[in-house]
């Protein structure tokens, strides 16, 4: 049985994931299995907000139910570390409609 494309190769990276709660979960991907549950270690979830800059959440070590996991993205280190969430705004994400 697969897990799904490339979650191998995303192991010990920093990776974003957008839950179909409209959560978005940065962390570095520790592990996952055969239902995509993930565990995320040194994880925050990023709030955003059209008034004020992105809050972020402090989780630590977390763990995401696969059936949760709307979208898992490789981050861009260079480009994260660059923007200044202070000043970004932004609409939060709506939950996924099934």
């Amino acid at each position: 049985m697969s897990t799904g494309p490339g979650l191998e190769s995303l192991v010990d990276q920093q990776i974003s994931v957008i839950t179909n709660d409209g959560r978005n979960i940065v962390g570095i991907l520790k592990g996952f299995d055969q239902a995509t549950n993930i565990i995320l270690d040194e994880s925050h979830e990023r709030v955003f907000s059209t008034k004020e800059g992105v809050q972020q959440i402090v989780l630590g070590l977390y763990i995401i139910r696969g059936d949760n996991i709307s979208v898992v993205g490789e981050l861009d280190l260079d480009l994260d570390r660059s923007l200044d969430m202070t000043k970004l705004r932004a609409h939060p994400l709506k939950p996924v409609i099934h």
